[in-house]
């Protein structure tokens, strides 16, 4: 059963740092692409960043210079790191490994 469980959320002041991290398990091939996406109350889904095999990784302009996404292929591990984080960055963050999404999500909260 594939599953894609992330961890590393939390409630923190603007100005400060968390760090995300996704496994995905049951997944017997090579992932091309995990990244990331937010969804806020009342907003559209965004994506956050990207990564895919060969290629540089994406991020959103709204998170540009301040997150950063890494990957363990090895382990089909996918890590954000977010600093300078802001109230605006307040949302449900999910994980993706190519087309597959993740149900459960971590609450990052930033107060003001």
């Amino acid at each position: 059963q594939v599953q894609l469980v992330e961890s590393g959320g939390g409630l923190v002041q603007a100005g400060g740092s968390l760090r995300l991290s996704c496994v995905a398990s049951g997944i017997f091939k090579k992932i091309n692409a995990m990244g990331w996406y937010r969804q806020a109350p009342g907003k559209q889904r965004e994506w956050v960043a990207r990564i895919s095999v060969g290629k540089r990784p994406y991020y959103a302009d709204s998170v540009k210079g301040r997150f950063s996404i890494s990957r363990v292929n090895a382990e089909n591990k996918v890590y954000l790191q977010m600093n300078s984080l802001k109230p605006e960055d307040t949302a449900v963050y999910y994980c993706v490994a190519d087309q597959i999404e993740s149900r459960q999500g971590t609450q990052v909260t930033v107060s003001s």
